[in-house]
């Protein structure tokens, strides 16, 4: 059990998938201007990222590996995506019309999103079983919305603060980003003493 927990605390916190290996960058700056927005985005992707992660470990070692279709992973994967990216934008545009509108071509553009592949393809990688790889997916999936959302109500309360106008903008933005991800590396040695 200790396991399945250091892996949802490694995947949403130690080894963040925007602050620390710099996937999904561009939801990241283009989404997080408001926190509604941000926090539509993070549902659809998290959603996104937990059906592939279980989805591609699924077909890696049920069909890929035994048949030899190694070779074409990374366009099975992208199948994977694009399809649960399709139904979600059609459950959502009907379900949550506000939302939907909010996040534009953003929700679409899911289906390009380096995280989402990146995770893809780890997990069936680096994962041994289907409880890993569903724990990967969430952990994943809450990373990636806690950051998204923090940084939605930084850059939020950022806008309605005196900022110099060299710094206005994208410069404030970038800076806070930084800081950001200094501060989730500095989670990295939180995993050293969680399993002993």
């Amino acid at each position: 059990m200790s396991d399945v927990l250091l892996l949802l605390l490694a995947t949403a916190l130690i080894n963040n998938v925007i602050l620390v290996q710099f996937l999904g960058l561009c939801p990241y700056l283009g989404v997080s201007r408001q926190l509604s927005a941000a926090w539509g985005m993070s549902l659809a992707t998290g959603l996104v990222l937990v059906v592939a992660a279980v989805l591609s470990f699924v077909i890696e070692h049920a069909l890929l590996i035994p048949f030899g279709l190694t070779h074409i992973r990374t366009l099975a994967f992208i199948l994977i995506i694009a399809s649960t990216v399709q139904a979600i934008e059609i459950v959502m545009a009907r379900a949550s019309p506000l939302v939907y509108n909010a996040l534009g071509i953003y929700l679409p553009l899911i289906t390009t999103n380096c995280a989402v592949l990146g995770v893809a393809l780890l997990s069936a990688r680096t994962t041994d079983t289907l409880l890993e790889a569903l724990v990967y997916g969430i952990g994943t999936a809450i990373g990636f919305g806690l950051v998204l959302c923090l940084f939605a109500a930084m850059r939020e309360y950022i806008d309605e603060s005196v900022v110099p106008e060299l710094w206005r903008g994208a410069p404030i933005a970038l800076v806070t980003a930084a800081l950001m991800a200094l501060g989730f590396l500095g989670l990295a040695g939180l995993d050293r003493g969680f399993g002993s």
